[in-house]
């Protein structure tokens, strides 16, 4: 058995090396989501990621080569659970209105997306500004949305619930409305209420597909 595959079996109380290995970047998930979400992406050193989840700085380089790594793998963490969870919601409602559903979706994706107070800072705050590299991996989770509210208008066209036009500018303004209202929210917390974000951009949404 090669020396790797020795290693990655070896059990110690019963656990293996993968299993521990998995455990301690789960760890270091959280570790980034506490901190990330509540100190600052800045103000959030490696050292003090390690010493929140209780692994070594060579743990934390084993699972992840930069704090940038650990804060692109909870965004598309985030983003990946929130497109399952509104394709699971949507998944019955293929005879639904137009307004159902773009309620249906803004509902489960922004709770998914901001209910974790610590979670709405990390994807609306954080991580702005950070690097190229970040900034590149926000923008193609911010196009797959986009897609997907494309494709919602064209399928509103096709049922008559709306006119048939160019939806990119109104799906990038709906994008747009949801980075805004929810970074909002994140920063006035206790001023304003999920649900008063959800409606809002319900409100846009159906607007921007159905203008004439």
């Amino acid at each position: 058995m090669p020396r790797t595959e020795a290693v990655a079996r070896r059990t110690y109380g019963g656990r293996s090396a993968a299993d521990r290995r998995a455990e301690r970047r789960e760890r270091l998930l959280a570790a980034g989501l506490a901190l990330f979400g509540t100190d600052g992406y800045a103000a959030s050193s490696i050292e003090k990621l390690c010493t929140h989840a209780g692994v070594s700085t060579r743990n934390f380089y084993e699972e992840f080569h930069s704090r940038e790594d650990l804060l692109i793998a909870l965004h598309a963490r985030a983003n990946e659970r929130s497109w399952r969870a509104v394709h699971a919601a949507l998944e019955n409602k293929c005879d639904a209105a137009l307004a159902e559903r773009i309620e249906l979706s803004v509902r489960t994706f922004i709770n998914a997306m901001a209910s974790d107070p610590r979670l709405a800072r990390l994807a609306y705050v954080e991580m702005i500004g950070v690097s190229d590299k970040v900034e590149a991996r926000r923008m193609a989770w911010r196009k797959k949305w986009w897609d997907f509210m494309v494709g919602e208008a064209d399928r509103a066209v096709l049922r008559g619930e709306a006119k048939p036009r160019d939806f990119t500018l109104p799906a990038l303004a709906v994008i747009a409305s949801v980075n805004e209202l929810v970074h909002h929210y994140s920063v006035n917390r206790g001023r304003i209420t999920l649900d008063e974000v959800i409606a809002e951009v319900v409100r846009v949404a159906v607007a921007a597909v159905t203008a004439p």
